[in-house]
């Protein structure tokens, strides 16, 4: 199975993501992580990507489809889930051209539907801890007592200015995704409002039904 996961920031792909490795067996390939730990690394990668990150900007997509092409292949072209990307068309049609070259095209494309009002509630309620980069949200996953508060930090792209910034830039730059999937018959539309695992019942009974008429 290959399928990416689509949607706003703050929409839950990470956390689809997290669920589809756990019950379909799947990778998890996610370029926001990789650029983040780059970020911690203080690698060249890093350094670029950050000042995009910061301003609530697309990074380069020269530099994502580098780590996007590595993290497939190490794959080895399937059984993966992609998560926030592609994030243009640029990408996406890199991306199509990349996968049908090796044979591997994607089954599907998961777009999960999250209005903007809850994604600016989700996600300026999202903590970081700076030395594990673990994620945690004030209301479904707040930080364990035992860890050092002072640990916990707010990302400078998850404050509500930022994140009002990267939902213009998706409606603009990442929207139009939808509709090249769409023409292509592969955007599969989830309502993404409900619980974890609400969503997740939704996505799978979604993939069966394609798999089925495969």
């Amino acid at each position: 199975m290959r399928i990416a996961l689509f949607g706003a920031p703050g929409a839950g792909k990470g956390s689809q993501a997290a669920l589809l490795v756990k019950n379909a067996g799947l990778k998890h390939i996610s370029t926001g992580i990789i650029l983040r730990q780059a970020i911690r690394d203080g690698s060249e990668v890093g350094e670029r990507a950050q000042h995009y990150m910061e301003q609530g900007a697309l990074v380069p997509g020269s530099v994502v489809r580098a780590l996007a092409e590595q993290a497939v292949k190490d794959c080895g072209f399937d059984q993966f889930v992609l998560d926030g990307y592609p994030r243009t068309i640029e990408q996406a049609d890199w991306l199509s051209k990349y996968l049908e070259d090796n044979g591997t095209p994607l089954l599907a494309v998961v777009s999960i539907g999250v209005p903007d009002s809850v994604i600016v509630n989700r996600i300026s309620k999202r903590r970081v801890n700076s030395k594990t980069g673990e994620n945690y949200h004030l209301d479904f996953k707040p930080p364990p007592p035992d860890v050092d508060s002072s640990l916990i930090i707010q990302r400078a792209d998850d404050r509500p200015e930022s994140v009002l910034k990267r939902l213009r830039v998706y409606h603009d730059q990442t929207r139009p995704v939808e509709d090249y999937y769409r023409r292509r018959d592969l955007l599969v539309e989830v309502d993404g409002i409900g619980s974890f695992d609400d969503v997740h019942a939704r996505i799978m009974d979604s993939l069966r039904e394609l798999q089925s008429a495969i």
